[in-house]
């Protein structure tokens, strides 16, 4: 009799410790993630020059971005929206706004080359506004990148469905290097220098720009960046981005910065 109360009283005892308050749920011990990426991602930023593939579109400008990336389907897509305006006068001489509606595919990686391809659609409401020539058009692009180790090499493909000149057709090519140092384990420097070459994208076919950039990202926490950068667009007097559009100036030996912040949910 005595092991029959023994062992009634332990059996109780550990099911109201397994149990928890009688008449409550047990409490869920699962540490909570706070960093579940869910695809989304919102930018803004701020830069003394606006420049567009080696063009200066404006001077000190503010941008946002907002995009989000489906993870279910046969590859990821990325949508996205992104909008410029320009606080000061644009270079060409009026009130200067962008927004691009974008989409992008990860296609995968091919002989340890990865690919992408997106399409851009390009509006400037404020230009237009101001009777400006410069309208809205598409643009597709294919990306194509390969770590080497020693640095990383991008290369891009754009052509254009615009109208010509101001509304770019043709093709752009850009071909560039990216190396990543460790400073801290919040901090990275990041070093970048290329070159493009148009063809027929601004209405004629020959070296089009070479730049260099020096960015130093921080990781403030698990979802936010804040990304300081300078850099500089330069080239020959022979070379296309040298007085574009009838020579407005500057656009060439422009040494441009910024600092963006992305925020991923």
């Amino acid at each position: 009799m005595k092991f029959f109360y023994l062992f009634a009283f332990t059996s109780f005892t550990t099911l109201a410790i397994s149990a928890g308050d009688w008449g409550k749920a047990p409490v869920d011990k699962t540490p909570i993630e706070e960093c579940v990426d869910l695809g989304g991602e919102i930018s803004l930023g701020y830069e003394t020059d606006y420049l567009f593939k080696g063009v200066a579109f404006a001077g000190d400008s503010v941008w946002t971005d907002v995009s989000h990336t489906i993870t279910g389907l046969p590859v990821p897509v990325t949508v996205g929206a992104w909008y410029l305006n320009g606080i000061n006068e644009s270079a060409l001489g009026a009130a200067f706004d962008e927004l691009d509606l974008y989409l992008s595919a990860e296609l995968g990686t091919f002989a340890g080359f990865d690919v992408d391809f997106g399409y851009t659609h390009y509006t400037f409401p404020e230009f237009r506004g101001n009777s400006a020539p410069l309208g809205g058009y598409g643009e597709a692009n294919v990306g194509i990148s390969r770590r080497l180790g020693v640095v990383d090499l991008k290369y891009s493909l754009d052509y254009g469905f615009g109208g010509g000149i101001s509304s770019p057709n043709g093709w752009f090519h850009q071909l560039g290097a990216e190396k990543a140092f460790s400073v801290s384990d919040s901090v990275a420097l990041v070093l970048g220098a290329g070159l493009a070459y148009s063809d027929g994208y601004w209405g004629g076919s020959g070296w089009n720009h070479y730049y260099a950039t020096v960015s130093l990202p921080v990781t403030l926490n698990c979802r936010t960046t804040l990304t300081p950068y300078v850099g500089y667009v330069g080239g020959p007097d022979t070379w296309i981005v040298d007085g574009i559009f009838g020579g407005i100036e500057p656009q060439t030996d422009v040494l441009h910065g910024g600092v963006a912040l992305s925020v991923s949910f």
